[in-house]
């Protein structure tokens, strides 16, 4: 348990890190890069909207993830992860990557039949394929965290 408890105070540092990074470059990087595509490429200023609320969307559910992350190392610092409490904080998780999955299903129907290269829809369908094997492991640890919760009810039952 040392080392746990050791692990999470630079896990929290780099969530902040990555949350504070993340907050420009939704709000300010993303809406500048597509109005510049806008700019650049008139033939496809149609898309500089929805590409914006797409690409915000996915920061979004990052976010997410970032935040249930740190309510679950609050968790493990205080010895508390082995409660139905934590499976809200993973469920948070499995919903953010479901949405963020379902999104990309969807750019990927979109475009990857569009394409003229092979290049974005290989690139689309390994992320697609990445995103699943994420958010299907996050599938099988909540499973392992409801049997270790129950293993400690148990237990603390018989104690």
């Amino acid at each position: 348990m040392f080392t746990e408890h050791r692990a999470v105070a630079p896990l929290r540092v780099f969530l902040v890190l990555l949350f504070v990074v993340l907050v420009p470059f939704e709000t300010l990087s993303l809406p500048g890069q597509f109005a510049h595509m806008a700019e650049e490429s008139p033939d496809l200023a149609y898309l500089r909207w929805p590409l914006t609320a797409v690409t915000v969307f996915w920061v979004v559910c990052v976010q997410v993830v970032i935040v249930a992350t740190w309510k679950l190392l609050t968790m493990v610092k205080k010895d508390r992860i082995f409660s139905d409490a934590s499976l809200v904080w993973v469920d948070a998780i499995v919903w953010a990557i479901v949405a963020a999955w379902v999104v990309l299903l969807g750019v990927f129907l979109y475009f990857g039949f569009k394409a003229d290269d092979p290049g974005l829809p290989v690139l689309l369908f390994l992320m697609l394929t990445g995103i699943a094997v994420v958010g299907l492991l996050m599938v099988v640890m909540r499973a392992l965290l409801r049997q270790a919760t129950t293993l400690r009810t148990d237990m603390e039952a018989v104690i």
